[in-house]
């Protein structure tokens, strides 16, 4: 179990639960908390006094009053108006990290929703109820509306739901659960579930913790490059890399370092030639570079795990509530800008190595693209092209979002974060990224084995090994898209890490 508080979520714990389906649970003095914020909200309704989001409308309607006998209908329309989500259905991990930040944001005892609406969300969770939500339609401020509003509906047991794989209506699929649903909802509590940066930073954590992975996969993929290719682990010593005290950098080569060790493939300087090319010898410093990248966002992230993006924000220990921001999802739309720019790199060095791999001018006497009787085999040629391919729509995609704004509600929220997309585009980025370190590393493997056998590092010798598991060495011209495909799966599954690393965590 995953146990909550609304202060102790991170990376591993929210991974766990969006990812790895763990029952999630919730530590009762927050519960209390959630309580006591209930009882403030309930005061004011009964007192009449004007606060946002309770009595009154929304946005540029702030100021229209609702008549205490319409606060529950107000809450209502709120989710039916706001869900208006378009394009493809976010995947079950998403939204099932959504509904976990959600849960944490409002235990915080911020919000003042009922403690039986956050133990919906729990439950659903816990049962395998997924909402289905739109990826397309958050401005990223004001919170993610649409999409949360979506996520929201099956709590009234209105939209739909993914069941055992099935979508289906909230209604039935919580049914086919036993799951019931709540009879309504109490004031304020439309605007506390769907005011936050939960979208966002579900999509962006879990691009994140990838990220800590492709990073690791790099460092493997540059290792059996630099044996295919006979690289100077010179480069690797880590006197060089304390002296500029970059600890990503340092991290990365003594990854790199590791992972040769025992290494008869590589060479020394004047061996074969003096110095290797950038691709290999500044690996470090690339992909150090992506590493602490990916750390700095991880800080952004966690803290943005536990924190309260509600508005208004209530105080019920001095009988207060404020209007204000801290939906406003600025600071991971720049994180989340960072760590696509950030991934793409690892990309952009891979498939500089992956030329340098079927380039018989480049390969250190290798055949032309890694073939057999070339011309009437074309061998790897095109699957440099595929990464070539890939590396360039990762540019395009790696234009921040974060730079653009757009007025929206009658220009009452005039400037927006786009962090959503910004988040989107991340995960994309670390799509095409893993396919173009599978390219590299099946073509590396296909390399070695092209060269006279000779030992392996203490890791290579690993990874060569659950490559050849499932993809074979390619003797003549075959499909290759079905190997590609293969070796994208396995580095997207967690087998390739336990495999070569036994479970060790990828940022360690």
């Amino acid at each position: 179990m995953v146990l909550i508080d609304g202060n102790n979520l991170d990376l591993d714990g929210f991974i766990r639960v969006a990812r790895f389906g763990e029952v999630l649970g919730v530590a009762p003095a927050s519960m209390e908390r959630t309580a006591v914020a209930r009882a403030f909200v309930d005061r004011v309704v009964a007192a009449g006094t004007p606060v946002y989001g309770i009595n009154t409308g929304f946005g540029k309607l702030s100021d229209v009053r609702i008549d205490r006998k319409d606060t529950a209908l107000l809450q209502k329309n709120l989710l039916m108006s706001h869900a208006c989500g378009v394009g493809n259905p976010l995947s079950v991990e998403v939204v099932r990290g959504m509904m976990l930040l959600r849960v944490n944001a409002l235990i915080k005892g911020r919000s003042g929703v009922r403690p039986e609406t956050v133990l919906k969300l729990v439950e659903m969770l816990n049962a395998l109820v997924t909402p289905v939500v739109y990826e397309k339609g958050s401005l990223g401020a004001s919170g993610d509306l649409a999409p949360l509003a979506q996520m929201s509906l099956p709590l009234i047991g209105m939209g739909e739901v993914i069941v055992g794989g099935v979508r289906m209506p909230a209604a039935e699929g919580m049914r086919k659960e036993g799951v019931q649903p709540l009879s309504g909802l109490g004031a304020k509590e439309g605007l506390s579930l769907i005011n936050g940066t939960q979208a966002m930073t579900s999509i962006g954590a879990l691009a994140l913790y990838d990220c800590f992975r492709l990073a690791r996969q790099a460092d493997l993929a540059a290792s059996l490059t630099f044996e295919a290719l006979g690289g100077i682990p010179a480069a690797l010593d880590p006197r060089v890399h304390a002296l500029r005290g970059q600890q990503g950098q340092i991290d990365s080569a003594k990854r790199i370092l590791s992972n040769l060790a025992g290494s008869k493939h590589v060479t020394k300087p004047g061996d074969k030639r003096v110095q290797d090319a950038y691709s290999l010898r500044c690996a470090p410093q690339v992909h150090g570079a992506s590493l602490g990248a990916f750390r700095y966002v991880k800080g952004i992230v966690e803290a943005e795990m536990n924190a309260v993006t509600d508005n208004p924000i209530v105080f019920p220990e001095e009988g207060d509530a404020v209007s204000a921001g801290n939906f406003h999802g600025q600071p991971l739309a720049l994180a989340f800008d960072y760590l696509g720019i950030a991934a793409a790199e690892l990309a952009d060095i891979s498939e500089r190595r992956l030329e340098r791999l079927v380039n018989p001018q480049l390969s250190e006497g290798l055949p032309p693209f890694l073939g057999t009787n070339c011309g009437v085999n074309s061998g790897f040629m095109i699957v440099q092209y595929s990464a070539a391919s890939l590396v360039s729509e990762n540019k395009v995609l790696a234009h921040p979002a974060s730079v653009d704004s757009i007025p929206s509600s009658a220009n009452q929220e005039d400037h927006v974060s786009m962090g959503t997309i910004a988040a989107r585009k991340a995960l994309e980025i670390v799509g095409n990224v893993r396919k173009v370190l599978a390219m590299e590393t099946m073509s590396a493997c296909q390399a070695i084995d092209l060269r006279e056998p000779a030992e392996l590092g203490a890791y290579t010798a690993k990874a060569h090994a659950a490559i050849r598991r499932r993809i074979p060495k390619v003797e003549c011209d075959v499909v290759m898209y079905p190997l590609i495909e293969a070796a994208d799966e396995y580095l997207r599954s967690e087998d390739y890490d336990r495999e070569v690393y036994g479970g060790e965590p990828a940022d360690d």
